[in-house]
C-alpha cells in the first residue's frame, strides 16, 4: 500500500528531475563525447537543437577526439588543423588496432617485428630488433608514417633505410611537407583487427600533384596525356616543384624537333628506375597478447639470451588447453636455421598445466635454483650477480614445472631428433621469469620489451 510518506518522495524526486537540456553546453559535449556515431547519429533525431549539436564538428566531434586520442596524440595538430574532426575521429579510429606488436610472415629479409605507437600528428611504425651492444638493449628504427594532409588525404610512407632524422622533421613540422624522395608513397591496408598489408602506392604522384594544383599551367588545364606522362616520369615521392618542371619539360619536349623519341626515352628510363624501386606487398599479423595479465602472468613479448649468447626475443603464450609454450622471435639478421624455427614454430619450452608451486618453497627446489648460473647479456648491469636471492624483488615469487618433451604435447611439432627434458620457470617479485631445463646448470632471465604502451631500453640506431 502506498503511504503519504511514499508520495511525497516521489514529488521531491520528480521536482528534484533535471532534463539533460538543462545541463550547460561544455556539460552535455562532454557527455555526448562518449557515444559511438551511430549513437551520436540516433540522438540527433530527438530535437533540432541537438541535431545542430550533434552536427558540430568544432565542439562534439572535437571533443570525441580529445577525450578518445587527446592524451596520446595532438589532435589540432592532425592536418594542420584544416581537417574535420569527423574525418579524423573516423581515421584514429581505424589506426587505433595498430598500436603494439605485429610481426611479418612467411621467410622474408624485412624487419620481422614492428612496434606501432602514437606521434604527435601521425602513427609510426617502428623496427624493433635486439641491440648488439651488450645489454638488454633494443633498436627502434623508423619505419612506417600514417597520417593525413591539410585535404583530408591518407598519407602513408615507407622508410626502407629507417633514419631517425626523417622521424624528427615530422615531428617538428608544422604543416604537412612532401618528404623526400628516398621516402616510399605506400598504401596500407587492414583486414580486420589482426592483419595489415603494405604496398607501394605507385599513383601517389599524380594524386598529389592535382591536389596541389599543379595540374594547371599558366592558367591552362593540362590534359590527361601531360599529367600521364609526369606522373611516368616522376618516381614515387617527387615534390610538388619537382611536377611543375616536369610538365613544363614535357610540354616544351612535345614542340621541339625528335620530342617524341626524346620523350619515349625518357619515359622508358624513369619507368625501369621505378621498377627497381618497386616494392612487395608485405603482410603483417598482430601479436594480441604481447602483455601479461594477473590470469596469464607470462604470456606476452620477452627478451632474453639465445644459445648463441645473444639477445633475442621471446613469445609465450596460453592455449585454449590451458597450456603455456615458447617461441623464439627471430631476425633476419640471425642463423638461417633460426629463421626456419621460428617459421616452423618449434618451441622453446611447453607447459601442461600452469600450476604454480607457491611459498613455501621445499628445499630440494631452491636446492634446484641456487645451484645454476644465471645468462644475462655481457654488459647488463647486474651480469656479475651470478645468483639471485629467494626473497625479495628480484626473489622467487614461485615456480612453475615445464617441459621440453614437444613429441608429448604437441605431435605435429615433432623432429628427427624430438628434446626429452623437463625443467622450471622461476618467476620473479617483479613479475619477469627465468627458465631452465634440469639437464643443465643455467637459467636464462627474460626481461619485459614493453611496459605501459612504451618500448623500453631503446638505443640510438646510429650507435
Amino acid at each position: 500500500m502506498t503511504t503519504i510518506k511514499d508520495l511525497s518522495l516521489a514529488i521531491d524526486e520528480s521536482a528534484c528531475a533535471i532534463d539533460f537540456s538543462d545541463f550547460p553546453e561544455d556539460v552535455q559535449l562532454c557527455i555526448l563525447s562518449f557515444l559511438t556515431p551511430p549513437e551520436v547519429a540516433s540522438f540527433a533525431c530527438t530535437s533540432k537543437r541537438f541535431d545542430s549539436l550533434c552536427k558540430s564538428d568544432g565542439k562534439l566531434w572535437f571533443n570525441m577526439c580529445d577525450r578518445r586520442w587527446g592524451s596520446k596524440t595532438r589532435i589540432k595538430k592532425w592536418g594542420n588543423g584544416k581537417i574535420t574532426y569527423r574525418n579524423l575521429y573516423q581515421t584514429l579510429s581505424d589506426w587505433e588496432n595498430l598500436i603494439g606488436f605485429w610481426r611479418q610472415g612467411g621467410f622474408t629479409t624485412s624487419p620481422l617485428l614492428i612496434f606501432f605507437e602514437w606521434g604527435p600528428s601521425f602513427v609510426t611504425g617502428f623496427r624493433v630488433s635486439p641491440a648488439k651492444d651488450g645489454t638488454y638493449g633494443v633498436v627502434k628504427a623508423p619505419f612506417l608514417w600514417m597520417s593525413l594532409s591539410p585535404e583530408g588525404q591518407v598519407v602513408n610512407f615507407l622508410d626502407p633505410e629507417g633514419r631517425p632524422e626523417i622521424l624528427e622533421d615530422f615531428a617538428d613540422s608544422d604543416r604537412f611537407k612532401f618528404p623526400e624522395s628516398e621516402l616510399v608513397p605506400v598504401n596500407v591496408r587492414l583486414v580486420g583487427k589482426t592483419y595489415f598489408v603494405v604496398e607501394e602506392d605507385t599513383s601517389f604522384g599524380a594524386r598529389r600533384r592535382l591536389s596541389s594544383g599543379s595540374g594547371r599551367v599558366n592558367g591552362s588545364v593540362v590534359d590527361e596525356d601531360v599529367i600521364g606522362a609526369a606522373e611516368s616520369s616522376g618516381s614515387p615521392g617527387t615534390s610538388p616543384d619537382q611536377a611543375v618542371v616536369e610538365i613544363y619539360q614535357y610540354l616544351a619536349n612535345r614542340t621541339s624537333p625528335g620530342a617524341d623519341r626524346a620523350s619515349r626515352r625518357q619515359r622508358r628510363r624513369e619507368k625501369q628506375r621505378q621498377a627497381r624501386r618497386k616494392l612487395e606487398p608485405q603482410h603483417y599479423v598482430k601479436i594480441v597478447d604481447c602483455s601479461p595479465t594477473t590470469a596469464r602472468p607470462l604470456q606476452g613479448l620477452w627478451k632474453g639470451i639465445y644459445d648463441d649468447m645473444a639477445l633475442g626475443f621471446y613469445l609465450v603464450a596460453y592455449d585454449n588447453i590451458g597450456g603455456i609454450s615458447c617461441q623464439k622471435v627471430c631476425s633476419p639478421s640471425e642463423n638461417l636455421c633460426h629463421i626456419m624455427r621460428f617459421i616452423s614454430k618449434q618451441p622453446v619450452f611447453w607447459a601442461a598445466n600452469p600450476t604454480f608451486i607457491e611459498s613455501p618453497i621445499s628445499p630440494e627446489e631452491q636446492n634446484l635454483y641456487t645451484s645454476r648460473v644465471h645468462l644475462r647479456p655481457s654488459a647488463a648491469e647486474d651480469h656479475t650477480h651470478q645468483h639471485l636471492p629467494l626473497t625479495g624483488n628480484e626473489g622467487v615469487s614461485r615456480i612453475l614445472r615445464i617441459n621440453f618433451s614437444h613429441d608429448l604435447a604437441l605431435p605435429e611439432w615433432v623432429g628427427p631428433n624430438p628434446p626429452h627434458a623437463h625443467g622450471r620457470i622461476w618467476q620473479y617479485g617483479d613479475g619477469t621469469f627465468g627458465f631452465g631445463s634440469l639437464q643443465d646448470s643455467f637459467i636464462r632471465d627474460l626481461k619485459h620489451v614493453a611496459k605501459n604502451g612504451c618500448l623500453l631500453d631503446t638505443v640510438d640506431p646510429l650507435s
